[in-house]
């Protein structure tokens, strides 16, 4: 009997469809976990853990193969949020509406957030240019020693003849 062989639609976009309300659905699915998979191997050597590594034994090193292969055994799903639902939510946790962001209405709490934000960001900014100075000193420290390693390597040679007129 010959077995099924992977193709390159492996698994059946019909399969995957099936999983899904519809293809945009699936596209945005599929774009959203390939990118977490690709930033977790991205960040393999950091230590940081915050991303959830491949929840399938993939053949494919590949990041959308991957997401598709989760949706189609059902690791990687979606929930779909009605609008009421949604704006029940923000109200709940305090976030300023559309509406409050539009009349510009961002006073108090979430003002001093957004600022610190930006406090955070300038900071990181900041630590990100004295990385950059100490690694160009870094690289210029050891141009001069290698220079001054050349010239005294290039006083202890013997000196060549410079031909029949030196004798």
């Amino acid at each position: 009997m010959a077995q099924g062989r992977l193709t390159l639609m492996d698994p059946p976009i019909e399969d995957l469809l099936d999983k899904v309300d519809s293809k945009f659905t699936l596209v945005a699915l599929g774009a959203l976990r390939a990118r977490q998979v690709n930033a977790y191997y991205n960040s393999l050597g950091e230590g940081l853990g915050r991303i959830v590594p491949p929840q399938v034994a993939s053949v494919s090193g590949k990041p959308l193969s991957i997401a598709f292969e989760e949706i189609a055994d059902g690791k990687a799903t979606y929930v779909r949020l009605d609008p009421d639902e949604l704006s029940a939510l923000e109200e709940a946790e305090g976030e300023p509406t559309e509406a409050e962001l539009a009349e510009g209405e961002l006073t108090g709490l979430e003002g001093g957030l957004l600022s610190e934000g930006a406090d955070a960001v300038a900071e990181v900014e900041e630590i990100q240019a004295v990385e950059e100075i100490q690694s160009v000193e870094e690289i210029q420290a050891d141009e001069a020693v290698e220079a001054s390693t050349a010239l005294e390597h290039a006083a202890q040679l013997p000196a060549e003849d410079e031909g029949p007129a030196a004798r």
